[in-house]
């Protein structure tokens, strides 16, 4: 390992998990900072992001993959201290990465080839809150679903994480997007980030509404949290040819889908979890977002919607703040 060995700490501050439950389930404790293997570094965290997996791993229902760090948190920034062999040439370099697990915590290991440059004149926090949501959208909307310049997609939680990740990479790749919202105030919200249309998902019949705005013809793609019976409500909402991309299962995992009008109209139902993928993937999708998105990051115009920020000490209430759904854009914990 190489980097700043001799002045690292030996033990750090890092959130864990005892016993599953709520968020009083996050419990700060001390344990040992890690060491970064071959082609791995270690970063001083200067954020970390909360994601909804990071939720259900505090309720026993999403453990970390073999090998992973068993505290919670999938994406930070910071700053390179320590890398082991084939990375030690960037130590010093300020960077946000994606994780398998260990975020919440003041030191982190991430693969060299998941981490993403931040520029000098990018707020440190607010880069922790991009890559997560970043590579989640562009493996499902941009490559499974193949979302091009003059589609139109529908994308539900329009105020989470993912959908305000989703509404500033349409707006920058002149794609429509729909989003879909539970209150009239969200909906104002999301078409202020920049959604070019907000549904009220309890007021109006989002198929319809779709079907209006789309002049009958339907959308190309959506992109899907809620699953259960919101399924074959969205396939309705597809145009011919139109692809369907699953990421989670928030209302329920099983969905009724009538098959011969999926034939009939030629529709794709895919979908994806990101967590487990392995390190050559993610890194693939890096490399791809460092060639068609960064230079957006770079100018400043992709930054990712901010809710609030929370000390490290408080993951428990950025927690209690998620699981109310009051949230707009993402929560970050900050050690």
């Amino acid at each position: 390992m190489t980097g700043h060995d001799n002045l690292l700490p030996r033990d750090m501050v890092a959130i864990g998990v005892p016993v599953p439950g709520g968020p009083d389930a996050l419990v700060p404790e001390r344990r040992p900072v890690p060491i970064p293997g071959a082609d791995e570094v270690l970063i001083q965290v200067a954020a970390a992001g909360v994601n909804r997996p990071d939720v259900m791993q505090r309720m026993g229902k999403y453990p970390p993959p073999p090998g992973a760090s068993d505290i919670p948190g999938l994406e930070v920034s910071g700053t390179i201290v320590a890398a082991g062999q084939g990375a030690d040439m960037l130590v010093g370099q300020r960077v946000c990465a994606l994780l398998p697990g260990g975020g919440y915590a003041e030191y982190a290991v991430a693969a060299a080839a998941l981490c993403l440059p931040v520029p000098d004149d990018y707020d440190i926090v607010e880069a922790a809150a991009l890559p997560e949501t970043l590579f989640t959208v562009w493996t499902n909307l941009f490559e499974r679903a193949y979302a091009v310049e003059g589609d139109t997609v529908l994308v539900h939680g329009g105020t989470s994480g993912i959908a305000t990740m989703a509404i500033s990479l349409c707006r920058l790749f002149d794609i429509t997007i729909i989003v879909t919202c539970g209150t009239d105030e969200k909906c104002e919200a999301a078409r202020g980030w920049g959604a070019t249309h907000a549904i009220n998902y309890r007021t109006q019949d989002f198929v319809k509404e779709v079907k209006r705005i789309t002049g009958g013809r339907g959308c190309q793609a959506v992109l899907d949290m809620v699953g259960g019976d919101y399924v074959p409500r969205n396939i309705e909402c597809l145009a011919d040819d139109g692809r369907h991309v699953s990421i989670a299962t928030l209302g329920g995992p099983k969905a009724d889908i009538f098959l011969p009008a999926l034939m009939a109209r030629r529709l794709t139902l895919t979908g994806s979890t990101l967590r487990p993928r392995s390190v050559a993937f993610k890194g693939l999708v890096a490399d791809e977002l460092m060639r068609t998105a960064w230079a957006f990051v770079e100018d400043g115009r992709l930054r990712p919607a901010m809710d609030q920020r929370f000390a490290l000490s408080d993951a428990a209430k950025a927690h209690a703040r998620m699981d109310a759904g009051e949230h707009f854009g993402k929560i970050v914990l900050i050690p």
